[in-house]
């Protein structure tokens, strides 16, 4: 039996709340029952066709309203779900094509949902022998909802993976692992039935959209206001006007976001706002900016925003969602370190007066997940020492799917290596970087985000859009060494390329005491991005050599 199921059932039975989407235009409120009813009616529909336990199905939609319902159908009939990624205004569609049937190939997919505004794929999914249904035409006799349609390690999301390569990785993500999840999350966020708002516009094929911002408020009953990363992205206020309008309590995204946000508060008018029902602002997928923290904090104040409400967390497909929280009501909390003690002894030692790196506290492990630091000879470090994170627990995934085949995740002794660097102070945990992106100069450990952040305070560089790439040690670099990459709207401008470039090496080398061996500036939208606006520093790394 499934206790994720059984929590799903229970809120379909008779919840008073529900999801509102189609803001700002056209907004629309279904009560969780009645998506649950269109889910037993598209369950049916997937049980003609053959679709049951362990069938594994794509899903391709853009709005929530109909996505909601399609994920919770594969769910009632045992299948599992996987987001397919979706191609944009300037996706070249047959690439896209031959990726996404990589994909469905992978995860030996037996069905594709088609939804708003991607049903005119149908017919590119049907010429490579891929089954298409629309989510228009899936409204059949309900099935009669039974939790024990799936067992506890049965999959029920096999969430992609935004890698660097054309070779797909999705992450099996397990009823059990869900529903630890979940349950810990509630519990670190203390959320509330009766009286939390959960407002959102991340995109449902990352797993902070999909889990912590569509599973979550369905399956345990929370009232959510849901919108597309396009309407985000075409107008960021719109994130605070629907916190606003609705009296948002808990929302979440990426770094960047807030860094935009800020600038939109920044601008709006007096009294034109109310965040003050705003308790818990989840920051989390991306390396977190103290000074983005800050200036969202401080912009959003005018509008009863409470600094305490930013939650810094630390999250990854491979645990469902959430790692570790930051306890609530404590709002930004830094730990300001030695640099030379971190970078050539990778020791957390308390700042001194020389040279120092800031890094959020991201609070202690969620309910039912361990973390301890591996060193590079396997053994378990002590407290401040700086070594490889590991993971263990229910929430955990068993493994991931490769077009190679399934890979185990765990050591025999149930732990993940999370390939972040990091170190736990006081029982918190905090992140330093990925290991395979340190840059090592003259016995020195130098983390990529450090060098972002000057890089990207430089005159001309989009805020934001900085990304530093370890060069490998070879015959012409005999020691291994960094460039950067910045977007600017200066690109084109030969003169303005050069200054930019010269800023921002001098911002580099004061930041970190080493010299980039060169500055790329690019035209806005050139650096490559995760789906949740992460930048991706392989990807750069391969789209700088093709370069040159």
């Amino acid at each position: 039996m499934s206790r994720f199921l059984t929590t799903l059932l229970a809120t379909g039975a008779g919840s008073p709340h529900g999801m509102t989407t189609g803001e700002p235009r056209t907004p629309v409120r279904q009560y969780w029952p009645e998506i649950h009813q269109s889910a037993r009616q598209a369950a049916g529909a997937l049980t003609e066709a053959g679709i049951g336990r362990g069938s594994a199905v794509g899903v391709l939609a853009g709005e929530p309203a109909t996505i909601a319902p399609a994920a919770q159908a594969v769910w009632l009939v045992g299948g599992s779900v996987t987001m397919l990624h979706q191609p944009t205004a300037r996706t070249d569609l047959a690439l896209w094509a031959k990726e996404t049937v990589g994909v469905l190939t992978m995860i030996g997919a037996k069905l594709v949902l088609l939804g708003a505004p991607f049903e005119a794929l149908a017919s590119v999914l049907s010429r490579h022998g891929i089954p298409c249904r629309l989510l228009t035409d899936l409204d059949r006799e309900p099935v009669t909802p039974d939790p024990d349609v799936a067992g506890e390690d049965d999959t029920a999301l096999l969430q992609l993976t935004s890698g660097s390569t054309a070779e797909p990785k999705a992450v099996r993500i397990t009823h059990r692992n869900l529903h630890s999840n979940i349950g810990a999350m509630v519990q670190a966020a203390r959320l509330d039935t009766d009286t939390d708002v959960m407002v959102s516009w991340l995109p449902l094929f990352h797993d902070m959209g999909m889990v912590g911002f569509l599973t979550i408020p369905m399956a345990v009953g929370i009232e959510l206001v849901s919108v597309t990363p396009t309407d985000f992205l075409g107008r960021p206020i719109l994130w605070a006007e629907l916190i606003s309008r609705h009296h948002g309590t808990v929302t979440a995204a990426p770094n960047f976001a807030y860094a935009v946000l800020a600038r939109q508060l920044a601008r709006a008018d007096e009294g034109s706002l109310d965040l003050s029902t705003l308790r818990f602002a989840l920051n989390g997928a991306e390396p977190i900016d103290p000074a983005a923290v800050n200036a969202f904090t401080t912009a959003g104040a005018r509008f009863g925003l409470r600094p305490e409400a930013v939650v810094c967390a630390y999250g990854m497909a491979e645990t469902a969602l959430g790692v570790s929280f930051a306890p609530i009501d404590t709002g930004l909390q830094v730990d300001e370190i030695d640099a030379v003690e971190l970078e050539e002894h990778r020791r957390a030692v308390p700042a001194g007066d020389g040279p120092a790196r800031r890094f959020p506290l991201l609070g202690p492990p969620l309910a039912g997940i361990e973390v301890r630091v591996v060193g590079d000879d396997g053994a378990v470090l002590g407290e401040r020492e700086v070594g490889v994170l590991q993971l263990r627990g229910e929430s955990v995934t068993p493994g991931y799917l490769t077009v190679a085949g399934p890979v185990a995740t765990q050591d025999a002794d149930g732990w993940l290596d999370t390939g972040d660097e990091g170190y736990l102070t006081d029982g918190a945990v905090v992140v330093c970087g990925r290991r395979k992106d340190v840059i090592i100069m003259g016995g020195r450990n130098i983390y990529p985000t450090d060098i972002e952040r000057a890089a990207s305070e430089a005159d001309g560089v989009r805020a934001g859009n900085a990304v530093a790439v370890r060069l490998e040690a070879d015959a012409d670099r005999h020691r291994e060494s960094f460039l950067v990459a910045v977007e600017s709207r200066l690109a084109t401008e030969p003169e303005a390329v050069q200054g930019i470039a010269k800023d921002v090496t001098s911002r580099v080398v004061s930041a970190v005491g080493v010299r980039p061996a060169e500055v790329v500036v690019l035209r806005p939208g050139s650096l490559p991005k995760t789906p949740s606006g992460k930048l991706r520093r392989a990807a750069t790394r391969a789209l700088l050599a093709a370069r040159s």
